[in-house]
């Protein structure tokens, strides 16, 4: 064989007992599982099929090197020229002929046994795998007409790739068939997997490279099988590729004892498959065989006789069937490979030699005809209509999407006879909403949470379903069985690459966690924010469920568990995406928060967070307000303001709710002490009404602006989060130098919840001495009033101090008018 020619007509060896490559006989020498048996009559590889798999094979490694490389002369019938190459060249080639192999085979799997499969590309810079293998499969051109299936299309598909408005080199929105971009390393088997649940037909083949391997959420998202139930959930199928090599690193899985590695993966619960090598021959009829042993086991553990979930161990060299050497040095199978294996090719003649060489290598003569259509050699192994993988609907869920069967979140308020004079606890009632939720889908919606269900008290859903769970269970055990819609694991990135892998495929689910964790999938939010924003500018992608989050135990309330639970940071990193993907809700009491996840619910394409607390709160709202309240998303709280028909002294805003009572209890002293002083009230619920409509379709108008903050009265603002976010969000207003933020300003520790919020100088006394300070004319005369206000702060906390909690005048507060 040449330095790049793979083999004229590739012919089925008797299998290889050599070290380069082999299927494992692990389990027949081990005896767990039995000898691999033989493929069964009718279902076994041939000889046609090992050309078929070879050719799409080949066809595919030729257009991913062509979109690294060519602008122009796709079909290699003239010269290659200077002026045919890019001159930036970008992409990744070492996993990309990985990819290839992987989707070559399964393609023949789907064909012959009619398999629903979708795909996750772990390596995501091997984009290039991805868009050949939807241009081959027809699927590129059928939803981007331009680039068509043909010589012109070939030279298109080459041209856009990591171009200036072209595509990017990732396996992004823009290519058909994926979920997955894989623009940050460590989600793959967890989308994985959440695109399996509640899908029983569905096979997910999840390719992990070994460098992604390394990162800590993919270590634990092996333990994802101890939650799936093979009767009611689709199969997750891992290929662990290891081409041995990160950016300039080998990679650790690649180089410990392959014993030690079977021995890690049948230690997560799975049933490893070893196939290695580098001859392209011997490794088709390899890979071939052990797909066949592989899908006969998965069709033994649908019928329920089946145990492990088999998965395979994937050893091709790094840059397969690329450039062995470059400049006298070793590319092929090293760190070399990774990105471009042939850089400044239009300035070094021998460089472009040599990917011309490199490119004739795949024989295109072979793989397309005159009009650069591929031949059907190429592809008559391609699946039928939405069984292609670049064209299953499960790949762009919202094809698949159906509402929610929602109950009408009304029945479940809360009676209020008088503003602020009883208490609930928000997450609560919003439990035994979501319990119906549940009860009303009991297929296609799902709770995610880090093990705080029940602490979030959202422990009503229990009374319907179980926590999902596919392990060992013990007698003293609540709540656990294969079926739950409840998913705890005490792994925020899990929770959230579940969830995102089950919206994308078409399903909904809320994900409930500690504001403080929240954090941990901050970059997972990121890119799932990306994810939709870039999906809704491609026509034919369809709108997904929202991705809710519902925030409790939330930092003004973690008074016991002390500072390092205490950050309401979420926010701001989320306030940073498009205003045409996130979305921020603070509901302050049990019946706004109905409101707002009755909503959140009913949308799509959007990331909400909702910020509730869990301990008892007043309820400020009827139903019938709270609905206004929240469809406005601000306003005037006529019980507490006395301004009605003047112009206020004073604007006391707030988001949150235990800003909003401190504000409500400031409001109440002010009106008690200074009668004379006109109050406005505002409540914030949806932060994106602070805007101007240009930033924000939420967003409110100067005018309407103008109207409720006023231009020139003192604005004090209470606000649940770091203060400067107000700041930015409002910066443009007429009346931004007489705004005043109070929030929390990383002043925490193990407290009270009242000295926590005079810790950060949210309090209700705090908030009377800013309105005596900013408001002209009070200061003089309202000096007894500022001195009996720090005073009571200083009575406060003595009291925390000598008693362990909160004085009985703050515990027990309601509106005292």
């Amino acid at each position: 064989m040449s330095m790049f020619m793979p083999p004229e007509s590739p012919t089925p060896p008797a299998r290889p007992q050599g070290r380069r490559s082999r299927v494992s006989r692990r389990s027949a020498r081990s005896g767990a599982f039995g000898p691999i048996k033989p493929p069964l009559p009718g279902t076994g590889v041939v000889m046609d099929e090992i050309a078929q798999i070879d050719a799409f094979w080949r066809a595919a490694n030729y257009l991913s090197v062509g979109q690294i490389y060519l602008l122009d002369n796709p079909l290699l019938k003239e010269p290659l020229s200077p002026a045919d190459v890019k001159p930036r060249l970008l992409g990744h080639w070492g996993t990309t002929p990985g990819l290839n192999f992987c989707f070559a085979h399964l393609n023949r799997i789907i064909r012959r046994r009619d398999q629903d499969m979708i795909y996750i590309v772990g390596p995501g810079h091997g984009g290039p795998a991805a868009v050949a293998h939807a241009w081959l499969e027809g699927t590129y051109s059928e939803v981007y007409p331009s680039v068509s299936q043909d010589a012109e299309g070939m030279r298109r598909l080459f041209r856009q790739f990591s171009f200036p408005g072209g595509i990017p080199s990732h396996v992004a929105p823009e290519t058909p068939g994926s979920i997955h971009e894989g623009g940050e390393l460590g989600y793959a088997l967890a989308h994985a997997y959440g695109a399996a649940f509640d899908n029983p037909d569905l096979v997910v083949a999840c390719v992990i490279g070994d460098g992604e391997a390394e990162t800590g959420p993919l270590a634990a998202s092996w333990h994802s099988n101890k939650f799936l139930d093979p009767a009611q959930d689709g199969i997750v199928l891992p290929i662990l590729h290891l081409n041995g090599y990160k950016i300039a690193n080998p990679t650790v899985l690649a180089r410990i004892p392959e014993s030690e590695l079977i021995k890690l993966m049948e230690g997560y619960g799975y049933r490893p498959y070893i196939v290695s090598g580098d001859d392209p021959a011997i490794m088709h009829r390899l890979m071939a065989d052990t797909l066949d042993e592989i899908f006969d086991r998965i069709a033994e553990i649908k019928a329920g006789s089946g145990d492990r979930l088999p998965m395979i161990i994937l050893r091709t060299p790094k840059g397969w069937t690329g450039p062995r050497e470059v400049d006298g040095l070793p590319v092929e199978g090293t760190w070399r490979a990774h990105q471009v294996p042939l850089t400044d090719v239009r300035d070094h003649p021998e460089r472009l030699a040599t990917l011309a060489k490199w490119m004739h290598s795949y024989r295109p003569e072979q793989l397309f005809d005159a009009d650069g259509r591929p031949v059907p050699e190429v592809t008559s192994g391609v699946p039928y209509g939405p069984r292609r993988m670049s064209a299953n609907p499960h790949a762009n869920g919202g094809e698949l999407l159906r509402p929610l069967v929602l109950p009408d979140f009304r029945d479940y308020g809360v009676e209020v006879k008088s503003p602020a004079t009883a208490t609930s606890e928000p997450t609560r009632i919003f439990g035994t909403f979501l319990r119906d939720v549940i009860a009303a889908n009991p297929r296609d919606f799902r709770l995610m949470g880090p093990d705080e269900t029940a602490s979030n008290r959202l422990q009503a859903v229990f009374e319907v379903t179980d926590r999902a769970w596919d392990a060992e269970r013990l007698p003293t055990d609540e709540h656990l069985a294969p079926d739950g819609r409840v998913m705890e694991v005490l792994s925020e990135h899990l929770c959230q690459g579940w969830l995102e892998g089950y919206l994308l495929t078409g399903r909904h689910g809320l994900f409930n966690c500690y504001e403080a964790f929240i954090h941990i999938v901050d970059a997972m939010f990121n890119q799932h924010a990306k994810w939709l924003e870039s999906a809704r500018r491609i026509s034919w992608r369809r709108p997904v469920a929202s991705l809710n989050y519902l925030l409790s135990s939330h930092v003004w309330r973690q008074d016991h568990n002390g500072f390092s639970h205490q950050d309401p940071g979420f926010l701001d990193v989320v306030m940073n995406k498009k205003a045409s993907v996130v979305r921020v809700y603070l509901p302050p009491d049990a019946n706004t928060l109905l409101s707002v996840g009755d909503h959140c619910l009913r949308s799509r394409n959007y990331v909400n967070v909702v910020i509730a607390g869990k301990q008892p709160t007043l309820d400020l709202f009827t139903m019938p307000e709270a609905v206004a309240h929240c469809t406005r998303g601000l306003g005037i709280i006529e019980w507490a303001s006395n301004d009605a028909g003047v112009e206020p002294d004073v604007v006391l805003a707030c988001a949150g709710d235990v800003p909003t009572m401190e504000t409500l209890a400031a409001a109440a002293m002010l009106r008690e002490h200074l009668p004379e002083l006109r109050i406005r009230v505002v409540n914030v619920v949806d932060l994106m009404r602070l805007q101007p409509p240009g930033e924000h379709p939420h967003g409110m108008s100067d005018a309407e602006y103008d109207t409720l903050f006023t231009t020139d009265r003192p604005v004090i603002f209470n606000f649940h989060g770091y203060p400067w976010l107000i700041h930015r969000l409002t910066y443009k207003r007429a009346g931004h130098d007489h705004l005043h933020v109070r929030g929390y300003k990383e002043e925490g520790t193990t407290t009270t919840p009242f000295d926590m919020a005079m810790l950060n100088d949210i309090d209700r006394f705090h908030l009377v001495l800013d309105v005596i300070d900013r408001v002209p004319g009070l200061g003089a005369r309202t000096a007894h009033l500022r001195q009996r206000m720090l005073d009571e702060r200083l009575r406060c906390r003595a009291y925390t101090r000598e008693y362990g909690e909160d004085a009985p005048m703050i515990r027990n507060w309601v509106w005292p008018y």
